[in-house]
């Protein structure tokens, strides 16, 4: 019957989706990685599709911008179209000294400024993780592809313009490697539904030394960071 969001009957989805914010980079990654690619979605012109990457069907679709659309796609897709694994492709902005642009980054845990998790009302805080298993083949085949890998904690924040000047300094000291704006919402939904997640980020620019990449680096490291994701599916 789909739901208001998402216009796939169950059975269309595969029980892995790879989630990009952008519902266009979900379509190129389609269009140029999936074989036999059907599109499941264009509600919302949120594109969903699924495919088959090295003999395994595999879906991709795009989750939006901020926990609150990340919240509701994912959900739905755990929930409702019994997908088991989901891994979040992103870009971040880098807080540590030795993180690069080019870099990627995978979330072993995501702190957050969100109060997404108060809906759970627990005695204490719950630290949103990643799957295990996904991280540890996410990192082994980086390091396969010679990617420049980070592991460790980043930061899902609900604002990308903020009014207070010493909230990066706040959150760089507690070695937070990067920012973005997903990946608390996703662990939350899989700890609450017992299921999988796995954030994998490209680092598009640094907060402090104002890096950042070009518009052809920035398709060769979304590339790399689509590559990991999609060998981590199926491996």
């Amino acid at each position: 019957m789909g739901t208001p969001h998402n216009g796939a009957e169950v059975g269309e989805i595969a029980k892995t989706v790879l989630m990009p914010g952008d519902p266009l980079r979900a379509k190129f990654i389609a269009e140029n990685y999936l074989e036999e690619t059907t599109c499941f979605n264009t509600v919302r012109n949120m594109f969903g599709y699924t495919g088959v990457y090295k003999g395994k069907k595999v879906s991709v679709m795009g989750h939006g911008m901020g926990m609150p659309s990340m919240g509701i796609y994912s959900y739905e897709l755990y929930d409702q179209y019994q997908v088991e694994e989901i891994i979040r492709i992103g870009s971040a902005g880098a807080l540590a000294d030795d993180v690069d642009v080019m870099d990627i980054v995978i979330a072993m845990a995501a702190s957050t400024n969100s109060n997404y998790a108060s809906q759970y009302m627990l005695p204490g805080i719950l630290a949103p993780i990643a799957d295990y298993d996904l991280l540890q083949k996410a990192v082994t085949v980086a390091k396969e592809m010679n990617c420049s890998v980070k592991v460790g904690n980043v930061l899902s924040s609900d604002t990308f313009y903020t009014d207070d000047e010493t909230f990066n300094d706040a959150w760089k000291k507690m070695h937070v490697l990067a920012i973005e704006m997903e990946a608390a919402a996703l662990y939350y939904n899989a700890a609450r539904l017992g299921k999988k997640a796995l954030c994998i980020l490209t680092i598009s620019d640094h907060l402090y030394t104002h890096k950042e990449l070009s518009a052809e680096e920035r398709q060769t490291g979304f590339r790399q960071m689509m590559e990991i994701a999609l060998k981590t599916a199926v491996s």
